[in-house]
């Protein structure tokens, strides 16, 4: 069956992504072909295309969550059926139209959420699920800071810290997001073009500093993350948006207090069908209530995956993107 999608021949910047005709199979023993609603963008996606992260096929089909419609099950298959509505998160292969994938990867969708919801949520919103209750299990009256407060894993993070009863520190690029980062459960807000974080987060917390910090953006950030960790605290590092971290030392964790990090990844946590199933339960069970809501800032055409890429780099989105076959 032809298909259309979006591929990576060689490593490059956004225009090395290419629109063209792809072939999807029938599914194999253990598989669904399923036809895609709704396609999310994520830092990984632009890793993997710029050769950061190696790639295990040529060409690569990049893209790491997305939402569809099973259109056949291979042999096997038990719980699934045409027509239902599922999603996924996987390191690769999203960009496209039409794909097969893993029975054991897919997860049903409550009629509450929408293909574009569960397409802006599956790897972010599971990201912040594993982040917030399994990598530094957050309790009440914690306090916490998040750098990239505006991101798709920044709302999220934000909204489901102020359900805990944390307190919520954001960092954002820029003036723009100030206030939407502060609709998003966040109680102070840090713009770092104009503000050192560390300094500021010495001042709102009173000298405290913060139990744990969550790190996406790695090489512009993560000394001054270990300087607003109180004794003991925790430095989760889950991105590199501005670059890997370079010249980490582990005596850094002694000489700023007996701290604890952690470079975890989501896909570690998710492995077994049903921890992957119990994330998503909690993850649309807070969505369904409404204590956390998706932000789909932006949508585009899936093959115009090159402009998402550039926005996403430039810091020019809100939120999640989503792109549509």
């Amino acid at each position: 069956m032809a298909d259309m999608g979006v591929v990576v021949r060689a490593a490059g910047g956004p225009d090395a992504l290419e629109w063209t005709e792809l072939e999807t199979p029938a599914p194999a023993a253990g598989e669904v072909r399923m036809s895609q609603r709704a396609v999310g963008v994520n830092f990984i996606d632009t890793y993997f295309r710029s050769g950061l992260y190696p790639w295990p096929t040529t060409p690569l089909v990049p893209g790491a969550e997305a939402s569809g419609i099973v259109e056949d099950v291979g042999s096997g298959v038990t719980g699934l059926k045409s027509g239902d509505r599922v999603a996924y998160t996987m390191p690769l292969g999203a960009y496209r139209t039409r794909r097969v994938v893993p029975a054991d990867r897919l997860v049903k969708l409550p009629e509450a959420i929408s293909y574009e919801t569960a397409a802006s949520v599956m790897l972010k919103g599971l990201t912040a699920q594993f982040l917030l209750t399994s990598c530094f299990p957050v309790k009440a009256g914690q306090t916490v800071l998040v750098h990239a407060a505006a991101g798709g894993v920044g709302l999220l993070l934000g909204q489901w810290l102020k359900s805990l009863g944390a307190s919520a520190i954001g960092t954002v690029g820029s003036v723009a997001k100030v206030d939407i980062a502060k609709a998003n459960g966040y109680d102070h807000v840090i713009q770092t073009q104009s503000e050192d974080f560390t300094a500021r987060v010495e001042d709102i917390t009173g000298g405290g500093r913060c139990d744990v910090v969550y790190d996406s953006v790695g090489k512009d950030t993560w000394r001054g993350s270990l300087k607003c960790l109180k004794l003991r605290g925790t430095f989760v590092s889950f991105g590199q948006s501005s670059g890997p971290i370079a010249d980490f030392k582990v005596m850094d964790l002694a000489t700023g207090g007996s701290l604890f990090a952690s470079r975890p990844m989501l896909f570690d946590y998710i492995k077994a069908a049903s921890e992957l199933q119990m994330r998503a339960d909690e993850l649309f069970a807070r969505l369904a209530s409404g204590a956390v809501q998706a932000h789909v800032g932006q949508r585009m055409a899936l093959r115009d995956a090159a402009e998402a890429h550039r926005a996403l780099a430039s810091r020019r989105t809100v939120g999640a993107t989503v792109l549509v076959p």
